[in-house]
């Protein structure tokens, strides 16, 4: 009955998004659905952005382990990102109506950098897709007893998401995500009401964690500590502000308004919420302590699932995949299309003729999108057994470095310049890759606040210092947005 229920869930989902794709006529509906979302679908689908695998199974299993100093990068980073667009980019890069992130580079600093920078924010896809694509194969294969690999778990659910993001784009996104928030909010709720009553009350699975030090933020009053715990912090804060997913979600708003308000809701409401899975895990160790503790020390991802599966009737499991399921398609379906409507836009556009149809171009942005999800499905059987906290950790490193400084500097001051923007890009990858390939650096100081560092020294060095290299993109000289 459970993977009936599972497999019922999956195709409504998508005839709902195939359903939402009649929307689309253009590159614009594809990519940004046409700027007509109000704000509460800019809102759940803000939320979803981010609330997928990693919020589920490997934040809480973090928790578990170091308390809430050891999940400052998420869920807290993450939902301050999404604050940090809404108070101060989300209204000045509306108003510019771009397609993509990548837009504003080459309008502020011209062709180089937009396609550097463009590569950087693809790459970063790579990690935070697969760990929901590895997400979802783990959840095939626990539903089919062991039946389905991980593997093959991986390749079906790569397809239930494709098949609409192929033709919906955003609009079918945007709704879907709209659907699926509702089901993962009303059924994790549900589902920690439930572990509640078992585990004998809220207030013992609260005992539990404060005499266990959880809820323990702040780092001990140590250089090192301190050091690493912000770059912990910035890495998600920072880093995924250059990104097209979230850009997307600006973009699409119906107004001003929406953009900015819509991705402050969401990145609070997410903050929120991510405490509702770490409950459910912390009650798991009181429901079956002895289970909780081998599966810690084994597999900590798998003590949610198997909590649910062993201890629980077949209506709450069925409540707990319908939302584990919910949260891994909007968040990997967000992220399938973002890259792909980067490459095309950002990428391809240098080497296709002038005269290029709009049909031609949102068909070149669908095959982006089928060949970026067999990209992501083969470096996710690959990358098979690494734990999905790290996948997504590591794959927001690139744009912190490598785009968040040229976007700010970009935007807020007016002497950057293209040599700037270049020398921020070199130096700030350069130095992350120095420290990343050098332990007794990246053991001392983090490679991605060292990186940083470098970026917004190479910024203000570049742009002061006699100007070799120019932009000779037209709009360079009548941005708008800038102070």
């Amino acid at each position: 009955m459970l993977l009936f229920m599972v497999i019922a869930y999956l195709f409504v989902t998508i005839g709902i998004g195939l359903w939402a794709a009649q929307r689309v006529k253009n590159t614009a509906d594809f990519a940004i659905a046409g700027r007509h979302l109000p704000m509460y679908m800019i809102i759940t689908t803000t939320f979803a952005t981010w609330f997928g695998s990693e919020i589920v199974l490997g934040v809480p299993a973090k928790f578990i382990e170091g308390g809430l100093r050891a999940v400052v990068e998420d869920p807290f980073g993450a939902g301050m990102c999404l604050i940090l667009v809404g108070l101060f980019f989300a209204a000045k890069l509306y108003r510019m109506t771009l397609l993509t992130i990548s837009d504003y580079y080459r309008e502020r600093y011209g062709r180089a950098v937009e396609i550097i920078c463009s590569i950087i924010i693809m790459l970063s896809y790579l990690g935070w897709v697969s760990a929901q694509v590895t997400a979802l194969g783990l959840v095939f294969h626990l539903l089919s007893g062991g039946a389905v690999s991980i593997a093959w778990g991986m390749v079906i659910g790569v397809l239930s998401i494709l098949i609409y993001t192929l033709w919906g784009g955003m609009w079918s996104v945007a709704v879907t995500d709209f659907v699926q928030m509702i089901i993962l909010v009303v059924g994790l709720l549900v589902l920690a009401w439930f572990a509640s009553d078992m585990a004998g009350g809220a207030g013992k699975v609260i005992e539990l964690a404060t005499s266990r030090d959880m809820f323990r933020f702040w780092p001990e009053p140590s250089w090192h500590e301190i050091i690493f715990f912000f770059g912990a912090a910035i890495t998600m804060m920072l880093g995924s502000i250059p990104q097209q997913d979230v850009f997307q979600r600006v973009m699409s708003a119906d107004s001003e308004k929406s953009a900015t308000r819509g991705t402050i809701i969401g990145g609070t409401a997410y903050i929120i919420f991510a405490f509702v899975p770490m409950f459910l895990v912390t009650s798991a160790l009181i429901i079956m302590p002895q289970e909780a503790t081998a599966l810690l020390a084994q597999d900590p991802q798998k003590v949610l699932p198997t909590l649910v599966m062993e201890r629980m009737p077949v209506v709450m499991q069925v409540l707990f995949f319908g939302a584990l399921l919910s949260a891994i398609k909007s968040c990997a379906s967000a992220t399938l299309l973002a890259p792909s409507v980067t490459f095309t836009e950002n990428i391809w556009r240098q080497f296709r003729p002038e005269n290029i149809s709009d049909r031609e171009n949102l068909l070149t942005m669908r095959i982006s999108v089928l060949v970026f999800a067999v990209a992501v499905l083969a470096y996710s059987i690959k990358m098979e057994g690494t734990p999905i906290y790290e996948l997504v950790s590591s794959a927001y490193q690139v744009p912190l470095v490598g785009a968040f400084v040229p976007l700010v500097f970009g935007l807020y001051w007016k002497r950057a310049s293209t040599q700037g923007a270049l020398c921020a890009v070199v130096l700030g990858i350069g130095v992350w890759v120095i420290f990343m390939a050098t332990p007794a650096l990246h053991e001392a100081f983090p490679q991605q606040l060292a990186g940083l560092v470098a970026a917004a020294f190479g910024m203000v060095a570049g742009s002061l210092a006699p100007q070799v290299v120019r932009s000779t993109h037209a709009s360079h000289h009548r941005m708008v947005g800038v102070e």
